[in-house]
């Protein structure tokens, strides 16, 4: 292999996601992220911060610090779906070895001229290194669009060079930052010439031990292989552009058997309509909830499409996503049968009273014997015993019927 084409782990450094979603969506403008309850901001990008927005700030007064400032709810069902999206990207136009641990940061194995394509593409931070601890910090310490190559020569005056504000990704919290830098300890090097037990004394035993391990070489070197198939999507194109609630129902109605047929018995979890439109792609995203069918998920997808607005501008391309995919699965009882294992007939061969399954009534009773009893395995003959419902309620005619038989036993002098 040529030298400089050697796949190294990339880092590719996109937080806060939503604020950078946010921020593809409306280039050139200053944007802030708003928290979806209380309206105040969460993240803001840099031309808002140097108009005067800061995180806390309610939407008024951020406007009025910045009139210009575009701030926006990004839901999580969006966030995710999104990246799910871009993790798709990444493994079709750069590496089969993608991960994405969290919304905001992944890891591929990819050469360094792949590296700077996906930064310049990008326009973001990219680390290159031989673990992902290493490629991570590489990251941070990268400008937008500049990849940022540790090579194992100078790794280890890179690693002393590591401010202690990026050691977050090795488990050190604010509260630890604050504290070392009123000791003075500002980078990684100065931790290095701590002993192990002095860093795990200071910073706990669990943050102390995973700092050791990194300072040791135990790192992560490899990256799982992505599993492709993860959205599924349908596209529309259209002859002349959509302006009528019918045409995107008939639209829809077309596109969503497609993409249900697509999941082969899986469950999915976020479903996404994106409109493209003369202004741009319009998108918005439903969390779904299961079981699913093509009824519902056309319901869904056309309530989706209202949120965007896209009917006034007209559609001229319309995509359905389904992403957050994953394979059902359904316990239906401790054993299968009782002559498919053979483990139950032992059981019942040395224990025959030792099983016993349960009996639904009416599982939406109030009282609790009358949701349910224990019958036995075999027989299906209740069984009492600790685990039977004790009966919290008697008719009063059965009442009745027991003092009687008490008074009659008391006279006749034998036991009730």
């Amino acid at each position: 292999m040529a030298p400089g084409r050697t796949p190294l782990v990339a880092c590719v450094q996109l937080a806060p996601w939503p604020l950078v979603l946010l921020a593809r969506q409306h280039p050139g403008i200053p944007v802030a992220v708003l928290g979806e309850g209380s309206r105040k901001v969460v993240f803001a990008s840099a031309e808002a911060l140097e108009a005067g927005v800061q995180p806390g700030m309610r939407e008024t007064a951020a406007l009025s610090r910045c009139p210009e400032l575009h701030a926006e709810v990004v839901s999580a069902p969006t966030a995710t779906a999104a990246w799910a999206e871009l993790l798709e990207v990444l493994y079709a136009r750069y590496s089969d070895r993608v991960e994405g641990r969290e919304p905001g940061l992944a890891y591929l194995k990819v050469s360094a001229p792949a590296a700077r394509d996906l930064a310049a593409a990008l326009h973001t931070p990219v680390g290159l290194a031989a673990s992902l601890e290493v490629a991570q910090l590489a990251a941070l310490r990268a400008s937008p669009g500049e990849v940022r190559e540790v090579v194992p020569g100078v790794e280890s005056a890179f690693l002393k060079l590591s401010r202690t504000q990026h050691l977050q990704g090795l488990g050190l919290t604010p509260g630890h930052i604050e504290r070392l830098h009123f000791l003075g300890v500002r980078d990684l090097g100065g931790l290095m010439g701590w002993s192990a037990a002095q860093r795990e004394a200071f910073l706990g035993v669990d943050v102390g031990k995973r700092i050791n391990r990194f300072l040791r070489g135990d790192r992560t070197a490899g990256v799982a292989r992505y599993v492709p198939g993860k959205v599924v999507e349908a596209s529309l194109r259209l002859d002349s552009p959509l302006h009528e609630p019918g045409e995107t129902e008939v639209a829809l109605k077309d596109l969503v058997p497609g993409v249900l047929a697509e999941l082969r018995g899986r469950t999915c979890a976020y479903l996404t309509v994106h409109a493209d439109t003369v202004g741009g792609r319009l998108s918005a995203t439903r969390k779904l909830k299961w079981p699913l069918d093509e009824r519902g998920l056309t319901r869904v997808a056309g309530l989706a499409l209202g949120e965007t607005g896209a009917l006034s501008l007209g559609i001229d391309a319309l995509t359905v996503q389904l992403s957050g995919l994953q394979q059902p699965s359904r316990m239906v009882g401790l054993w299968a049968g009782l002559a498919e294992l053979e483990v139950t007939q032992a059981v019942l061969d040395r224990f025959p009273e030792a099983l016993v399954r349960v009996e639904w009534l009416d599982p939406f009773a109030y009282a609790v014997d009358a949701q349910y009893q224990w019958v036995d395995w075999v027989t299906g003959a209740v069984r009492t015993g600790a685990m039977t419902p004790r009966q919290t309620w008697m008719p009063p005619v059965r009442k009745r019927e027991q003092a009687v038989n008490q008074v009659l036993a008391f006279f006749e002098g034998r036991d009730p």
